[in-house]
Order: structure tokens, then sequence, then C-alpha cells
């Protein structure tokens, strides 16, 4: 499967983990985004499905174990170099709740932290994308809804 500069979209999962008043980020240890914070996630492999996906990624990022609970978003995540698409990504964003793990980075995320949504939603140290801040929001809405947060 190539990634860079792929013949057609792939598609990804994400994780909004909420846990005591915190969001969950990664420090993004490859491309695309490296070095960036974002929310835990990779590409579905084939024959998984989306819900068996996030809890593989979340596992193998964070060492968590997590409950999928609601879809937050269904996003692409296009990236140019110019006129060509450098990455394409369809991305199905979930709302989880942790249910056991040790959080630890692994995988290709290089660091773990739990922020704080006055570190999400300010232009500090974290730098989130603004898509990032979108889906964290929305997912940290969610959570609240279901009593997660």
């Amino acid at each position: 499967m190539q990634r860079e500069y792929p013949e057609a979209p792939l598609v990804g999962v994400g994780a909004v983990l909420v846990q005591a008043g915190r969001v969950l980020l990664i420090r993004r240890g490859t491309e695309p985004m490296k070095g960036r914070w974002s929310i835990p996630g990779g590409l579905v492999e084939l024959g998984e499905s989306l819900t068996d996906a996030v809890r593989r990624e979340c596992l193998e990022e964070t060492g968590l174990t997590v409950e999928p609970v609601a879809l937050v978003e269904l996003l692409d995540r296009i990236h140019r170099e110019q006129t060509q698409v450098r990455y394409h990504y369809v991305i199905a964003d979930y709302l989880c709740r942790v249910t056991g793990g040790v959080p630890q980075a692994g995988s290709d995320a290089a660091e773990l932290y739990w922020a704080s949504p006055a570190e999400w939603n300010s232009p500090g140290p974290l730098n989130l994308d603004p898509v990032t801040v979108r889906v964290v929001e929305a997912g940290w809405q969610l959570a609240r809804q279901h009593n997660i947060a």
C-alpha cells in the first residue's frame, strides 16, 4: 500500500480519548505531520472493521485499550505538493472510552500528552492543526453527553 502519492484515497481511523477532563494527544513520529501533535490513529487493514482498527491503533500507539463510543466525524485529509496529491486519507474519528492499559508512546507515536481544553484551544506550544482542534472539540462535547469527560 503506497501512502505517499497514492493512486486512491486510503482509509484511516482516529480516536479522541477522554479521561479525567483531558484528551490524549500524540506527537507524530512519522509523516505526514511528523513532529506535530494530533490524536492517535492510523490506517485500516484489509478485512478489519473501523472500530477494530481504532482499538488496534490505540493499543499500538498509546498502550491503552479502548471502547469506541460514537463517530465524531468523517473527514478528508489531503496534503498537496504543487499539483500532486502527496497524501490522501479518508478518516473516521471516534470518541473512545479508555478501558485499560498503561499510557506509553509506541508504534509511530513519539510522545503522549494529556491536554486540557485550554491547551488544545489556544495557539500555545501544542500548535494543533485547525482540523485536529475541531475534531477534539467535537469529541469533547460528545464525551460530555456520554458522561465520559
